[in-house]
């Protein structure tokens, strides 16, 4: 849900991605598609370096989350599923099976106290114009669904790797269909310690043009092979 308070938003046509990356994700049984990326979101300064890697086998999507450089793992310990984990340090995805910009996809999240945040957005403007309407549907039973996460923290390597599966079904992929699909994902990471919070770096995969994740213009294409 991350949008910086104070940043202006777009106005029509302001906010619109020129050319967009892709990936090629293969099942998991013939390896992974991995993307990396060390730029700020929206001054494409510096950050520290992020991986990403995806796959997918008959019944989920298999994405692992790995920050390195990190120093803070910074969370709130109060914080449950669903809470607003995203004011703190967390990686995310967003999914959206088709090749158009959405308007309504998936946003999840993992902490690295292994706490999701899991919910369908509604995004009417495809970049969160405060004239138009933003939506969330959570999902309250994300292990029930099949949405799992498996954290881990090296904190001499300074690295925390998640190990995240989101359910085809989601998607209304039947299992053991997945096999050329098309996507658009962004992947995306936080980072904040306790004297500079709520103040966060940015991280994007395709970094936006604004202090603003929802904007699916930026969305990569994303190729289930």
């Amino acid at each position: 849900m991350k949008m910086l308070s104070g940043t202006l938003l777009a106005v029509a046509g302001a906010a619109y991605a020129t050319s967009v990356p892709s990936l090629d994700a293969p099942a998991c049984s013939a390896g992974k598609g991995t993307v990396e990326y060390s730029k700020s979101v929206p001054d494409k300064t510096d950050f520290p370096k992020t991986q990403v890697d995806v796959c997918y086998d008959d019944t989920s999507i298999h994405v692992t989350f790995t920050a390195y450089g990190e120093t803070n793992y910074y969370y709130n310990s109060s914080q449950t599923t669903n809470d607003p984990i995203w004011q703190y340090e967390v990686m995310e995805g967003f999914f959206y099976r088709g090749t158009n910009d959405p308007q309504t996809y998936l946003e999840f999240e993992v902490s690295p106290n292994n706490v999701t945040f899991q919910a369908w957005i509604y995004n009417k403007s495809k970049v969160r114009a405060t004239s138009a309407p933003l939506d969330t549907s959570y999902l309250t039973q994300p292990l029930v669904d099949g949405i799992t996460a498996k954290t881990t923290l090296d904190k001499d390597a300074q690295t925390w790797v998640s190990d995240t599966r989101i359910p085809l079904g989601l998607f209304n992929v039947d299992n053991g269909q997945a096999s050329g699909t098309k996507w658009r994902m962004n992947f995306f990471r936080t980072i904040v310690s306790p004297d500079t919070f709520p103040n966060q770096t940015l991280g994007a995969w395709n970094p936006t043009n604004e202090s603003n994740f929802h904007m699916t213009p930026f969305f990569g294409h994303v190729n289930l092979v």
